[in-house]
Order: structure tokens, then C-alpha cells, then sequence
């Protein structure tokens, strides 16, 4: 079964790229929109979107990754396939306490696909691979 995010953030998504394929702009309504229902996150992953933070990796093997360089300056993976991010408001108030859909890395990674503002980078398999154990090797030093 496919992890699917909840269907009114979905819907709201999808109408955001309609609305930019038609007019090359977010309509106010579906930003308020984007407000209410992630609250700070969204003007926070607006700010990710307009600073340009994210970037799709691709590899010839057609895996897909995207690195967020956050506010902090910490880079930070997302995983669209599984909603996940690696940084520690994710796995904390997403995964634990379960009181946010997503962390603002990966809100902005989708308002980028919805945008079309990605900047994209084609990386070998190994490159990529490299990227991922690095990354989780961060994790177990700041868990240790």
C-alpha cells in the first residue's frame, strides 16, 4: 500500500500546480490555505522554495533523492516516495508525536515540485550511495 498523504493536502497540492501551470503564480487563497493547515511551516518552506535550498538528485539508476540545505545550514534528505525527512523536527513532532503532517523540508521539497523550481543535479549510483550513508551517519553521531 502506497503512503499517501492526507487527501485534503493532496487536493490543495494539486490545485497549487494547476493554478502555476496556468498562471505562473499560487493564488492567495490556496497560500492561506497552505497556512492553516501547516501553520508557521508553510511561510518557513516558502522561504527553503524563494532561497532556492532544494535540489533533486537523479542517478542512472533512477533513484531520486532531495537534499533541503535548511536555515540552520545543516543539509537535510527527503524521500518523496515514503514522506520522509532525515532532520530532527520530522522524526520528532511528525513520527513521534504525530502533530504535524510534515517538517517545512519537506513541505518545501513538494511546493518546489509544484512550483517547478527545482535545481537538479545527476549524480553517479556510487555518488548517491555515498550521500545516503553519509547522511546517516550524521544521524548516529548526534543520537550517540
Amino acid at each position: 500500500m502506497a503512503v499517501t498523504l492526507p487527501a485534503v493536502v493532496e487536493e490543495l497540492l494539486s490545485e497549487m500546480a494547476t493554478a502555476v501551470r496556468e498562471s505562473a503564480r499560487i493564488p492567495d487563497e490556496h497560500l492561506l490555505s497552505l497556512k492553516f493547515i501547516f501553520g508557521s511551516s508553510a511561510v518557513q518552506a516558502l522561504d527553503l522554495v524563494d532561497r532556492q535550498s532544494i535540489t533533486l538528485l537523479s542517478s542512472p539508476s533512477g533513484r531520486r533523492v532531495y537534499q533541503v540545505l535548511g536555515s540552520s545550514g545543516k543539509t537535510y534528505i527527503c524521500l518523496v516516495s515514503c514522506h520522509y525527512c532525515s532532520c530532527p523536527a520530522f522524526a520528532f513532532s511528525v513520527l513521534r508525536k504525530s502533530d504535524r503532517l510534515l517538517c517545512k523540508h519537506l513541505l518545501a521539497v513538494y511546493l518546489c515540485q509544484v512550483m517547478g523550481t527545482c535545481q537538479q543535479l545527476s549524480v553517479s549510483d556510487k555518488q548517491l550511495t555515498d550521500i545516503l550513508l553519509t547522511e546517516e551517519e550524521e544521524e548516529h553521531k548526534g543520537t550517540n
